[in-house]
């Protein structure tokens, strides 16, 4: 793939795509069938890759624990999160959402939601006592997150028509009720992130980090989805959560997440095109192996133009992709990202992905309507890339509205 990429970042992709084909490919079905857990699988990895060391935990005097000024002081401005934590090369992000997509979209979605919506989302809007205390585990694998913003009532409309509320308790904490649905990772996260209207004057929207064990917090089952079944979705409930004062994210109030969440959901636009390359790339390598292996009329079937054809179809959509995905992390480094150019890549990505999947199935014909194919996973994993963090509709309305302020 061409990417133009430094020798560190060519050499980080090698590693990845080693790793990937030798532990996480071969675990394709059981990650389907959900009898092999993503997130062993990302735990493993960590420790191949050293994340951990990466992410030491910090000591209780390194935390700012005890004063105020320490547990109160908000991470620096733009000092995001991101995929890999504060301060990394954003495209090796992009290369590690694609190498995971390239063998698992659904394990890449998952971990992607738990370090770089979750984490990155408490990592860049924290204070510093929360940063250690939820945004470091979640950066190392130690914890698993999820972050709640969509409600069954409120998915395009998210903070109109959002029910969740957060009321103060009278002794500085805050009581939560609502529900979230559609949240990767859900059914098994101990990290959440959860947004609410805060029930005070002016009613702004309120992020909070809870543990997943805390009374009144009800983790739903894994739902049954046609994709990306290898990364679990679920709902949370909230009835009667009692929360510290200390569990708002960035512990002001007066403060609205709600340009916060626009921006994680900037982010996550701007990873779906690393999970379409991954996806549109893994197609490729299949049909190029199986158009030369198949035979009939006496000579392999990639020896026939139309088959030829459709074969170049999927090389332009992967190259396509990928020039998005250089233009996106040119953005990220040098802070000139938009939401609009967000919202393109993503709306851009995701239809191609689905069509070069579909030319996939068609160039295998039978085997590629089997599960055996594995592109017909493929395919039902990249339609979410057309309905997950922002509809189609969604995201050309956002790129108008953008041109025409």
């Amino acid at each position: 793939m061409s990417l133009g990429l430094t020798e560190e970042q060519e050499l980080v992709q090698k590693m990845l795509r080693a790793y990937c084909d030798a532990h996480i490919w071969p675990q394709v079905d059981g990650l389907e069938d959900g009898t092999v857990s993503p997130y062993d699988l990302m735990r493993h990895m960590a420790d191949t890759f050293g994340l951990r060391e990466m992410f030491p935990t910090p000591s209780d005097d390194d935390a700012g624990e005890g004063s105020g000024e320490g547990d109160g002081e908000r991470a620096s401005k733009g000092a995001g999160g991101g995929l890999l934590g504060p301060g990394a090369d954003p495209m090796l992000g992009h290369i590690v959402m694609m190498e995971l997509s390239r063998s698992s979209p659904g394990l890449a979605l998952s971990f992607g939601a738990s370090l770089g919506l979750t984490g990155g989302t408490i990592m860049a809007k924290g204070t510093r006592a929360q940063r250690r205390r939820w945004a470091t585990p979640l950066f190392r694998l130690d914890a698993i997150g999820a972050w709640g913003l969509t409600e069954p009532g409120a998915g395009s409309d998210a903070f109109g028509s959002m029910q969740t509320r957060a009321r103060p308790d009278g002794a500085g904490g805050w009581v939560l009720n609502g529900q979230k649905t559609f949240i990767t990772n859900a059914p098994f996260a101990d990290t959440l992130v959860i947004y609410a209207k805060l029930q005070i004057e002016g009613t702004p929207t309120g992020a909070f980090v809870l543990d997943a064990a805390t009374p009144g917090v009800t983790l739903g089952p894994p739902m049954q989805k046609m994709g990306m079944r290898d990364s679990p979705t679920g709902e949370i409930f909230l009835e009667d959560v009692r929360v510290a004062g200390d569990q708002l994210l960035g512990g002001d109030p007066e403060a609205s997440s709600r340009q916060q969440a626009k921006e994680t959901l900037v982010m996550e636009r701007s990873a779906m095109p690393a999970l379409a390359a991954g996806m549109v790339d893994r197609c490729l390598d299949l049909c190029t192996r199986y158009v030369q292996e198949r035979q009939q009329f006496g000579q392999p079937i990639g020896s026939f133009q139309a088959v030829q054809v459709r074969l170049a179809r999927i090389y332009m959509i992967r190259e396509t992709i990928l020039s998005w995905i250089a233009r996106l992390a040119r953005a990220e480094a040098d802070g000139t990202g938009t939401q609009a150019l967000a919202c393109a890549a993503k709306l851009y990505c995701g239809q191609a992905s689905v069509d070069a999947c579909l030319e996939a199935i068609q160039l295998l014909g039978g085997f590629g309507y089997m599960r055996e194919g594995r592109v017909e996973k493929l395919m039902r994993d990249a339609k979410l890339l057309q309905i997950g963090g922002g509809t189609d509709d969604i995201q050309a309305l956002r790129i108008a509205r953008e041109l025409l302020r």
